[in-house]
């Protein structure tokens, strides 16, 4: 099957074309430092083509959600560093994905001193969990000055040379599910009147530097891009609009030569989300990567008809470390269980055995 092949990424030869998907697991302390846990579970996964470490935060500004990882200091640069080098001693690949969460967030999640920010001063609907107060409602995030979006852009810069010291072979800019940079395209977070806002290229003008500024400080080869049209970020956006941004935002990167270009799928199976999937295959000239309820058959039929070049799986790779051993030789899966998906210590995180046939 193709979907076992070994795939030349960039500069990096994979064992498969399987990517295990960056997975929220929020087993970061309060400071945002990994914790040494984090060393074992992606060890145990290193049997993926490719591992896209889960969304960490470039900026204190930026850690959203409750024990989120960052790295924007020389401390969390170290802690990541036995995760990578776990990785690569079973001869996987790694890349980090960084997330910024922009008004995806709330104070009592965020560093002393960091402020929640945000395009406009447009709050997220719906509620976040928090460290001393349960769940509250999104705040309204504080317009970010040209200042701060430069200085935001820099803090990009900074963690992907931190991801580079810490061992990654690279970094994915979570450009996807309506965090900072999905905020700035999208007409419903972002009612600017300057150059970062209004029309279609202003609105990916912040995406594209961030995209540049990184491609400079590491190298094209080195960073890839996750994007999510139509996904529930994009819901009070016009249709033709969006497809309209996106299929711009391609020819754009059509002539930045990334390591891989990620497709992600969450929400509803909408029809009109997979036939833009179709049109951006077709003009893009990159790598491809989908993500989004595949299965062995269907992700094998994806790369046979030429959909895509890679596939990535994200649930099914928190029970099932040897999550490729089993799709390749018809193991049964181990069942999805949400109850500690979210928790702070090795419980339903490093705890998953690999298949023993009885």
């Amino acid at each position: 099957m193709k979907l076992f092949e070994t795939f030349k990424l960039s500069k990096l030869n994979l064992t498969s074309r399987i990517a295990m998907a960056p997975l929220t697991r929020r087993r970061a302390n309060k400071e945002n430092i990994p914790s040494p846990i984090m060393e074992t579970y992606y060890g145990q996964r290193a049997g993926a083509g490719l591992i896209i470490a889960e969304g960490t935060s470039p900026s204190p500004n930026g850690v959203g959600y409750c024990n989120m990882p960052g790295l924007f200091n020389k401390e969390q640069m170290q802690a990541w560093k036995p995760s990578t080098r776990a990785v690569h001693n079973e001869g996987g690949k790694i890349f980090l994905q960084v997330m910024h969460t922009g008004r995806v967030g709330h104070p009592n999640n965020l560093p002393k001193n960091a402020e929640l920010l945000g395009p406009s001063a447009i709050e997220q609907v719906g509620e976040i969990s928090t460290y001393d107060f349960d769940r509250q409602e999104y705040p309204k995030p504080k317009e970010m000055s040209i200042e701060e979006i430069h200085s935001t852009i820099e803090e990009f810069v900074v963690c992907s040379k931190l991801a580079m010291e810490a061992g990654f072979d690279g970094i994915e800019i979570h450009g996807a599910h309506g965090y900072l940079p999905n905020q700035f395209m999208n007409t419903s977070s972002n009612t600017r009147t300057d150059e970062y806002g209004g029309s279609r290229s202003n609105r990916l003008r912040f995406l594209l530097e961030v995209i540049d500024a990184c491609v400079n400080a590491i190298g094209a080869h080195r960073v890839g891009l996750r994007i999510s049209p139509y996904s529930y970020a994009d819901v009070n956006e016009e249709p033709q609009e969006l497809k309209e941004t996106y299929i711009e935002l391609i020819n754009h990167l059509n002539k930045k030569n990334l390591a891989y270009l990620h497709l992600s799928h969450m929400g509803e199976a909408l029809p009109v989300k997979f036939d833009l999937w179709k049109e951006l295959r077709k003009n893009y000239n990159g790598t491809l990567m989908l993500c989004g309820d595949f299965t062995k058959e269907t992700a094998e039929k994806a790369i046979q008809d030429n959909q895509a070049d890679l596939i990535a799986f994200g649930r099914d790779f928190i029970a099932n470390p040897d999550f490729v051993e089993r799709l390749k030789n018809d193991y049964p899966l181990s069942e999805r269980d949400r109850t500690f998906w979210y928790s702070n210590d090795s419980e339903g995180y490093t705890d998953y055995e690999v298949y023993k046939k009885q």
